[in-house]
């Protein structure tokens, strides 16, 4: 296959951060807003807001490209130096996805195989996170759709998440040429136990929000889908807990043709989501917030945290150098099997042909990478 998506010399990305033009209406961008904060009975609260960090990209599942990662960044810091706020609310548009993590066009096409650059951009993811973690009001993630990858991690970053009951949650790394070395390998240890942690994060198991919700990885699961009037959770998922094959089964996916029937009824209905109860859930934790001492309720956030900071600090700037160097290797070839993946038809590379070119001791350049790469569909 040629390799004709690889990035174009003269490129240029601008790293500088600027706090004061990163968000719009216009996609892809973040959308900043300051919404007035209102008691159980739906009246304003007059002086105070609540902010509203939305990821604005759709169409790429608000995979957050650089300046995106800049926008975050602002919002946090804006929104952690704004008196008037109580908390803030991380979301995205749409009923599909809140994040898929970094965008995998830019990064085939423009940061693969230039590490530098990619090093420097880095430095801004880890800002984000940082700017999460250091935002001096309690943070919210409302999960409207798939938390995957890079998205998963900033999402863990949060202080408490809430999710559509059609969120599916996990790591993309392995698969796909990284490591999830963006915080699910620094946090997913004081969320789970350490084999849980490390299936999950490199398995590249997709977990539903019950199953996330039953594993203590977020705080609420609640339905989206309103069909005739009525609620109705996913049913894609098991959600009453029986006995199988010995184990209790809760939060996975179906299988047979009972999975087939059931995402054929997602599919019909997720586009109109309804995500009033998500929302209800938002506002009783806000106003719960509203109704504490600032000083000590960000005290006490910051107490708890302190334990996913500890390893973060740690590691991310380490993590920053392996990554960028890895730009030239496998994340160039999974980065760029998945940006192909409408010509070739997958969207990863070969993996047992790669592992027989490393035990031949081949080298490491285009031929070899060609060889695991997937051929256009005729």
């Amino acid at each position: 296959m040629a390799l004709d998506w690889m990035p174009r010399d003269n490129e240029t990305k601008d790293h500088a951060l600027h706090t004061d033009v990163h968000w719009s209406e216009e996609a892809p961008s973040v959308i900043y807003e300051k919404r007035p904060l209102t008691d159980p009975s739906g009246n304003v609260v007059e002086k105070l807001h609540v902010s509203w960090i939305t990821l604005n990209n759709p169409k790429q599942y608000n995979s957050y490209t650089t300046e995106m990662v800049k926008g975050v960044i602002a919002g946090f810091e804006n929104a952690s130096n704004d008196r008037s706020v109580v908390a803030v609310i991380f979301t995205a548009v749409g009923p599909y996805a809140f994040c898929t993590g970094g965008n995998t066009k830019e990064y085939s096409e423009f940061y693969s195989m230039r590490s530098d650059e990619y090093g420097q951009y880095m430095d801004l993811f880890n800002h984000m996170v940082d700017a999460i973690l250091s935002c001096k009001k309690p943070v919210i993630c409302r999960v409207n759709g798939m938390r995957v990858a890079g998205g998963q991690e900033i999402g863990m970053a949060c202080d408490i998440t809430l999710s559509s009951d059609l969120a599916i949650f996990g790591q993309a790394g392995p698969r796909h040429g990284s490591a999830p070395d963006g915080g699910s390998t620094d946090f997913l240890p004081w969320f789970l136990g350490m084999e849980d942690a490390m299936w999950n994060c490199v398995s590249c198991e997709m977990w539903s929000g019950y199953k996330m919700k039953m594993k203590g990885l977020i705080s609420k699961c609640v339905p989206v889908l309103k069909v005739d009037g009525k609620w109705v959770r996913n049913p894609q998922i098991v959600t009453d807990k029986y006995i199988e094959d010995g184990e209790i089964v809760y939060g996975e996916f179906k299988s047979g043709g009972d999975l087939k029937d059931a995402k054929a009824f997602v599919r019909q209905h997720q586009a109109n989501a309804d995500f009033e109860l998500l929302d209800k859930e938002v506002d009783k934790i806000v106003w719960t917030f509203a109704n504490l001492f600032p000083g000590c309720l960000i005290k006490s956030v910051d107490g708890i945290r302190m334990k996913k900071r500890y390893f973060w600090d740690v590691c991310k700037h380490g993590n920053r150098h392996w990554l960028a160097a890895n730009m030239g290797g496998e994340a160039f070839l999974g980065f760029g099997a998945f940006n192909t993946k409408k010509i070739t038809g997958q969207d990863t590379v070969d993996f047992v042909k790669f592992r027989q070119n490393i035990a031949d001791c081949k080298t490491w350049n285009s031929d070899m990478f060609a060889e695991v790469m997937g051929t256009p569909k005729e």
